[in-house]
């Protein structure tokens, strides 16, 4: 119950701080996308029920012409690199969470077709609300393998306490004054998660 409280209040506050922020991504956006700054896409929450995940908008529509292999990151704009270099494309999260489809802190929402690829073990980071930040992004975000993220998640949920989640937040902010080297390119060159095979 504190941590839905807090959460709600925290969510409130840094959007009312960021709102300047807010707003001239927004603008900067609706130029660049043609009058749509937002991606919108499901992503599964607390015990796998799906949402809509809010992100400011960095790259471009698929061309109908383009040929399907192309590489995301060609499509990402130049105003979409610097926005994921400091992750300002995470703000509008802050709805989602004070809609309580998202907490501040928990495992990051994955995709929706990773759902029947995890053993037991892995579903167990579905047990709590998904978050903007987590302890696999402080500790490694894309980095680390697939297998090494979900261990890192089941921990979060069998540790969480408002003491670990003002230490996830403390080092999330850290992580994004002094970026030390992640860039947009790495938040896109994660592979897909295909399954663990030996389980």
């Amino acid at each position: 119950m504190y941590k839905r409280l807090f959460d709600l209040i925290s969510a409130i506050i840094a959007l009312l701080i960021l709102s300047p922020i807010f707003f001239i991504i927004l603008l900067c956006l609706l130029f660049v996308n043609k009058g749509k700054p937002f991606f919108f896409q499901e992503r599964p929450g607390r015990y796998g029920e799906l949402f809509k995940i809010v992100k400011f908008k960095t790259m471009r529509d698929l061309d109908a012409y383009a040929k399907k292999d192309v590489h995301n990151l060609n499509r990402v704009t130049k105003i979409g690199h610097f926005i994921r270099k400091y992750s300002l494309d995470e703000i509008p999260q802050l709805i989602n969470v004070i809609k309580g489809d998202m907490a501040i802190v928990g495992p990051r929402p994955l995709l929706v077709h990773y759902l029947p690829l995890y053993n037991d073990f892995q579903k167990q980071r579905h047990y709590v609300r998904p978050g903007i930040t987590g302890w696999a992004q402080v500790k490694g975000r894309n980095s680390i393998s697939w297998e090494k993220k979900f261990d890192l998640d089941v921990w979060y949920v069998e540790h969480q306490s408002f003491l670990l989640d003002l230490k996830i937040i403390l080092l999330t902010i850290k992580r994004i004054i002094k970026p030390e080297g992640i860039n947009s390119s790495e938040r896109m060159n994660m592979p897909e998660f295909t399954g663990t095979k030996n389980e």
